[in-house]
Parts: structure tokens; sequence; C-alpha cells
């Protein structure tokens, strides 16, 4: 029995890859068959710094992103805007990640996507596959807690800051 084969899909920015890809990892150990997929930027910049090193039954794809592949230091490239980034994804995504799967060895079984990166037709996407998507919120702790506490804070009319 092969065992399950997910894609992870983040949001194109740093802390999302990373907290997408510690999960990546978790689950890889545990046997699962991972395909992470990143932007061409991101996914060079993460192999430029040694981040991105595949095992057997892991590995990394790369999407467009829309940006000019010219620059020799992508991480000062005016052009590396996440706005820019997502402009892109939000009307290209969808055909590029299904070409991408469409040459896949194994067939996914189980789409991991960023909770913030709905922007790109993730759900479109799982629904076209006929596989199941699961949205993970990256956001951390003191993020969580800042909106879990914000209705409190404006019923005490703490925020918003006054003077």
């Amino acid at each position: 029995m092969k065992p399950p084969h997910v894609i992870f899909i983040p949001v194109p920015a740093q802390s999302h890859i990373k907290c997408m890809l510690k999960l990546a990892w978790l689950l890889h150990h545990k046997g699962l068959h991972i395909t992470f997929i990143n932007t061409e930027s991101n996914h060079k910049r993460l192999f430029k710094h040694g981040g991105a090193d595949g095992a057997p039954g892991f590995q990394f794809k790369t999407i467009p992103d829309g940006l000019p592949s010219n620059s020799d230091d992508d991480e000062t490239d005016p052009n590396q805007t996440l706005e820019k980034v997502t402009l892109y994804l939000i009307t290209h995504f969808l055909d590029s990640f299904l070409g991408l799967v469409a040459e896949l060895e194994t067939p996914p079984t189980c789409i991991i996507c960023d909770g913030f990166m709905t922007f790109a037709d993730t759900i479109s996407a799982a629904e076209k596959l006929k596989i199941p998507i699961v949205l993970y919120w990256t956001l951390a702790a003191c993020g969580f807690m800042a909106y879990y506490q914000a209705k409190v804070l404006f019923d005490k009319g703490v925020v918003p800051f006054k003077g």
C-alpha cells in the first residue's frame, strides 16, 4: 500500500513557508509522501540558503510567480514584493498548479494549503482534483491572541487609542 501523498501550498512569504515546511517534515517523518510547492523566486531563495534539502518521499516543485528571474540578488530586488506575486497568483495559480499536478508521478491524496492562500483558487483546485483540502492557518501565537482579544479591547475602550 502506497503512503498518502500530500501537497503543501504556502503563502509565498518567508514566515508562512517556514511554518508549512515544518509541518510538511513532521508528516514526512510519519511516513507520508510530500510535495512542497513554492514560487520560483522563493524556491531559488530557499535553495540558496540551504533550506530545501529533499529526502526520499519529499520533493520540492515550483510554480511561476511572474517575477523577472534575471536578478542576481533576489533578496534586495525591488520587484520581489508580496503584492506583485499575489496579484500574479490570483490569475495564474490554478492553471500552473493543475499542470504541475498532472506531471507528478504519484497522484495527490490531499492538499494542505495555507489558510491565507485561498485567494489563489486552491479550493477550486482541490475540487477539480476531487481530493480533500485542509486549510492550515500559519498564524503565530501572538497574532492569534491579537485577533482573539480584539473585541475585548474594543469593548473596554482600550482601542482605538486616544490622542
